[in-house]
């Protein structure tokens, strides 16, 4: 850390908040939140737990969330450690985590999976065991581990994404450059593992992924420079955008990691979604709560009906510069707006103006309806419901002859099937292996049809 700064954000916090939900804040602050949601709930006709944890569930192939969504259901919080114990409780084989961890080429760590009592629920939890070396990091040394490791391109993106996010909620906490912020050894190494193991778990599913509304706990907790409130400010830092709700109880429920990983993978916030549940998992945390299991759930769920509710959201702007226009656009897309699109419209008084729309769902039309008002000059946003037709989607994942490539699929009572290979996918192979990515897009879509093709008849294949 620059000599002018001295804080040696430490970023452990030492809140002892017995949650594991990993708060490795890891800003020197010694949190060690232990957010370990220690559950001796003592049922005398608890889940059995002396079973391999993997035993007690299908594993799930890659791919396998391609076209479906995976709900985060963080009714008891979120944190690095639960965020993985679910999603191997889900069915991705804890081999991938072991596999990204151990392309980062550290040492001084044990993963440890055990099956866990939540009441009376079994669960699945995660756990980094330090067995010595590690050592201070900064923000910019765990760039570089991350940046120049062996991890896929995708998970290496995801992890380097989430940390970002992280690093800047502390910077600004402590009013410091983002390449200044330190991270404690203990929670340097454990927020590492769990950034970049629940980067592959996203990452191995290929699901679109949705969290319901983050519980957030009251109270105070100790770090290594005097009390903070609960929730932590680096929290609150990560969790821009995205619905929280009071959880009514003392503690920490959301961890900075946790918080952090979230906002990274998620796509909104979002109350139960329309769909088919395919599967679920458990991932526990290690201290007890009161009224409620401390754990959190995953479910993977099938693709929604072909007909849905949206609200449609409106706003007229005469004063909005062609990078505002394109800001606000992201920023709609990026709280949960399915669409999102600007039309030049002639305002009183003769003004060129512009309409900002949006189609929103309506578990986020509030959030989305308050980003119109906050990214533009906007007084006032227009709402109504509206139903829309789709055609059922989903994604296959196709093998071309330089690497696999997501393709979506549009079926349906309408016609031939639309199929569209993703483009960012072709573009990534394409860089890979020196190839044009009109080929890479070529071979992906024949790839595609031929899967098709053996599934059962498809009109137009």
């Amino acid at each position: 850390m620059s000599p002018r700064h001295d804080h040696s954000h430490d970023h452990s916090h030492d809140h002892s908040h017995d949650h594991s939900h990993d708060h490795s804040h890891d800003h020197s602050h010694d949190h060690s939140h232990d957010h370990s949601h220690d559950h001796s709930h003592d049922h005398s006709h608890g889940p059995v737990t002396d079973r391999d944890p993997e035993s007690w569930r299908e594993a799930l192939p890659r791919g396998a969330g391609v076209g479906k969504t995976v709900l985060l259901d963080a009714f008891s919080g979120i944190a690095g450690d639960m965020t993985i114990g679910a999603l191997v409780d889900l069915g991705v084989p804890f081999q991938v985590v072991r596999d990204a961890v151990e392309a980062l080429g550290l040492g001084g760590y044990e993963l440890v999976l055990e099956s866990v009592p939540v009441g009376a629920i079994g669960a699945t939890r995660f756990d980094v065991r330090l067995v010595g070396g590690g050592g201070e990091r900064s923000y910019a040394q765990i760039r570089e581990i991350i940046g120049s490791s062996q991890l896929e391109e995708p998970v290496r993106d995801l992890a380097l994404r989430i940390f970002r996010i992280l690093a800047e909620a502390e910077a600004a906490v402590h009013r410091i450059d983002v390449e200044a912020v330190h991270f404690h050894e203990v929670g340097a190494l454990d927020a590492i593992v769990d950034i970049v193991g629940a980067a592959a778990c996203f990452e191995y599913l290929g699901a679109k992924v949705l969290v319901t509304p983050l519980p957030l706990g009251r109270g105070f907790v100790e770090c290594r420079h005097g009390r903070i409130p609960l929730p932590a400010p680096a929290t609150l830092g990560c969790l821009k955008g995205l619905l929280t709700v009071d959880a009514g109880i003392e503690g920490e429920l959301v961890t900075p990691t946790g918080a952090a990983i979230v906002a990274g993978v998620a796509q909104s916030t979002a109350t139960w979604p329309s769909g088919a549940p395919l599967a679920h998992g458990w991932g526990a945390g290690t201290k007890h709560l009161w009224d409620r299991p401390n754990a959190l759930r995953a479910v993977l769920l099938a693709p929604q009906d072909s007909s849905d509710t949206l609200e449609l959201l409106e706003a007229n702007v005469d004063d909005l510069t062609g990078e505002l226009a394109g800001h606000a656009l992201e920023v709609l897309l990026g709280v949960g707006a399915v669409d999102a699109w600007i039309v030049p419209i002639t305002m009183k008084k003769g003004r060129p103006g512009w309409v900002i729309s949006a189609l929103a769902p309506r578990e986020v039309a509030e959030v989305v309806a308050r980003c119109v008002l906050r990214e533009t000059s906007s007084i006032g946003v227009r709402r109504r419901t509206v139903r829309r037709l789709v055609r059922p989607r989903r994604e296959i994942l196709v093998e071309t002859p330089w690497g696999e490539v997501r393709v979506k699929v549009s079926e349906g009572d309408f016609g031939p099937p639309q199929i569209k290979p993703e483009f960012t996918d072709c573009q990534r192979v394409a860089r890979g292996a020196n190839q044009p990515v009109r080929e890479v897009l070529n071979a992906a879509l024949s790839a595609a049809r031929a899967t098709l093709t053996s599934e059962g008849p498809q009109a137009g294949l």
